[in-house]
């Protein structure tokens, strides 16, 4: 999202406080092949990936399949020819990062960078390695909640850990990002430990937001907020030439100052237990409110101090999502919510342009490559949609297990995580390719 060694990125930045800081543009033309973060270059689910494959089976355009140890709900990113990815092992005991080669599906790194003496009870739908990994220049930040961060070289050597001290709540979720030489994470906690029930030790601050020194790991700024637990990963703009992150947080969405984490502005909704990552686009940052009454909300973000009742341009209720993000393609916003029905709207206005119900509960977030959407079901099942004021299914395609993690895309290739295994998917007969951990050629 930040660095100036993404090779090749056609992107537009400013220079602020001597920094290099890169804001997301939702239709923006990306020339690369790298997909750094969760939901790729930009952070909103657009891939610059070509002849992208419609149809694939088990059998049918898998050119690998490779089993990865452990379990983890965090997306694939993917620099150059290696794929990067976070596991848990024995209940959540032993937390590792896991380097994939791109090109033959065979694993050439695991890292092992936490042990958890007690991790604890969590969400049945969540997992302790939901995080999605960070990739910038040579370094891979690697973030487990309350578990622990860390920053990892190509080569597997791990350049520094610290911890953030709170209580996680239904586990770690929120995915870090970078602005400038700052990791920027949210940390929205409960007053106590949920699962347990009886506080282990006493925390001062619940829900805060953290900036680390991307270099040593080192706290810069910390700001506190006072909510219920939320899981949402932000999103950095440029708003009149300046760069804000947006960080969705129970009962309110907060646009933060990267150098000093003061607020420029915030939006009041009711909501908690927040998960879906906002998009920007057309003068408008997308928000969704979490639980109970998920709602999209769509506020313009060059104003100052609480804008809710000034900057809201428009609000739509009906089958709004819980837990995947929006997109944002050209004119219209889509989405899916949890229990499987799909929605486009007229960006600017809010409007609906068409819903359809596609069958299944979805937790992924979507992502839109090669002129296509694609909705990933949590049982596996992938729709492939034509973006457009008529509702257009080009296939739908279905893998075995469960896939809570959203896609990725490099090259011609659709990266898919389940349960179980590593998918790479694209047009052509299936190859000898991926090694499984037992050896095993996939």
């Amino acid at each position: 999202m930040t660095s100036c060694g993404w090779i090749a990125l056609f992107f537009w930045s400013c220079a602020w406080y001597g920094e290099t800081i890169v804001p997301a543009k939702a239709d923006a033309q990306l020339a690369q092949e790298d997909w750094p973060q969760f939901r790729g270059p930009a952070g909103q689910g657009h891939g610059a990936a070509a002849k992208l494959p419609t149809k694939w089976s088990e059998i049918q355009n898998v050119t690998w399949k490779t089993r990865i140890p452990g379990s983890g709900w965090s997306s694939p990113v993917i620099r150059g020819d290696r794929i990067w990815l976070t596991t848990s092992l024995r209940e959540g005991s032993e937390l590792k990062l896991i380097a994939v080669n791109k090109t033959t599906g065979k694993i050439e790194l695991e890292v092992p960078l936490f042990q958890v003496s007690a991790p604890g009870k969590i969400h049945a739908k969540n997992g302790h390695a939901s995080p999605t990994p960070l990739l910038d220049g040579d370094r891979v930040y690697v973030h487990f909640g309350a578990y622990g961060t860390a920053c990892v070289d190509q080569a597997g050597k791990v350049l520094w850990k610290t911890g953030l001290d709170y209580y996680q709540h239904h586990g770690p979720a929120a995915s870090p990002i970078l602005v400038g030489n700052r990791l920027i994470i949210p940390c929205d906690g409960f007053d106590k430990p949920f699962y347990e029930g009886t506080p282990q030790k006493t925390l001062s601050e619940f829900q805060f937001v953290a900036a680390l020194k991307a270099d040593t790991g080192e706290i810069d700024w910390k700001t506190v907020r006072k909510a219920q637990h939320s899981y949402a990963t932000p999103l950095l703009i440029e708003v009149d030439g300046k760069p804000q992150i947006i960080s969705p947080g129970a009962d309110r969405t907060v646009a933060y100052n990267p150098e000093t984490g003061v607020e420029i502005w915030s939006v009041r909704y009711t909501g908690y237990s927040l998960i879906p990552r906002p998009v920007y686009g057309k003068g408008l940052v997308f928000l969704c409110t979490g639980y109970n009454t998920p709602t999209v909300i769509a506020v313009k973000p060059d104003g100052q101090g609480d804008v809710t009742d000034t900057h809201v341009v428009w609000t739509y209720q009906p089958n709004a999502p819980n837990t995947p993000s929006p997109i944002l393609v050209d004119d219209a916003l889509y989405f899916v919510n949890d229990a499987g029905i799909a929605t486009c709207l007229e960006a600017e206005t809010g409007k609906e342009i068409w819903k359809r119900r596609l069958g299944g509960n979805f937790s992924a977030s979507p992502i839109y490559a090669d002129g296509k959407l694609f909705f990933l079901s949590e049982d596996g099942t992938m729709h492939v949609l034509a973006p457009g004021k008529q509702y257009k299914r080009l296939s739908v395609n279905k893998l075995s297990g469960m896939t809570y993690a959203s896609p990725a895309v490099s090259g011609n290739a659709l990266f898919l995580r389940s349960d179980q295994f590593l998918y790479r998917i694209e047009e052509k007969k299936p190859t000898t390719g991926g090694t499984s951990k037992s050896g095993k050629k996939s």
